[in-house]
């Protein structure tokens, strides 16, 4: 199974379940931006504890999910994982965080129509913010890459009022503003 193989079975499960959601991280931007290899999905849910078997259901039999990891993950960090037991590739579960940014970020999302499957993702700005976040948790080039890459391709769509509010409260503006002004530029591979 390919990783667009693996997107396009979690789309078709998700939108199933009835439970809002958003596609997030390097899938998000390699939709916004410039692609690259990735091995793993990452999905923002909406979910209440109740639903967490429901959840489970949806993925069996072909994913390992843990129910319990599921409940815990609506504390921090926010976080469960399903492995993909044909490919042994992983999908990475962020419960809804209740911060601002998060549920700003979480009403904009789009609905889109990606391999064949309706999907909700989230916007450019918010894909673009979310890479420097976490560059800013964990340095990586591969994120201000990604976060490059947005830029590179969305260049005068992008919404640069709210990217600089959020830029500035997020603490990543110096990194956004290099990013603007073409100061940081994707590099070509």
């Amino acid at each position: 199974m390919t990783e667009a193989e693996l997107l396009a079975d979690c789309l078709k499960r998700l939108n199933s379940l009835g439970i809002p959601y958003m596609l997030t991280g390097s899938m998000a931007s390699n939709y916004w931006g410039m692609p690259r290899t990735t091995h793993d999905v990452d999905f923002v849910l909406a979910f209440q504890p109740s639903q967490a078997s429901a959840i489970v259901a949806a993925f069996q039999p072909d994913y390992a999910l843990d129910e319990p990891a599921i409940r815990e993950a609506l504390d921090p960090p926010f976080q469960f994982n399903a492995i993909d037991l044909r490919s042994a590739l992983k999908v990475d579960f962020w419960a809804l965080r209740p911060d601002a940014f998060a549920q700003e970020g979480f009403s904009r999302r789009l609905r889109i129509e990606l391999l064949g499957e309706t999907a909700w993702i989230g916007t450019a700005e918010d894909t673009l913010l979310n890479k420097l976040v976490w560059s800013r948790i964990s340095p990586s080039d591969r994120q201000v890459g990604d976060a490059a890459g947005i830029v590179a391709v969305q260049g005068d769509g992008l919404d640069r009022p709210y990217l600089e509010r959020w830029g500035r409260i997020l603490g990543v503006e110096a990194t956004l503003g290099d990013l603007l002004e073409g100061r940081i530029r994707p590099k070509n591979t």
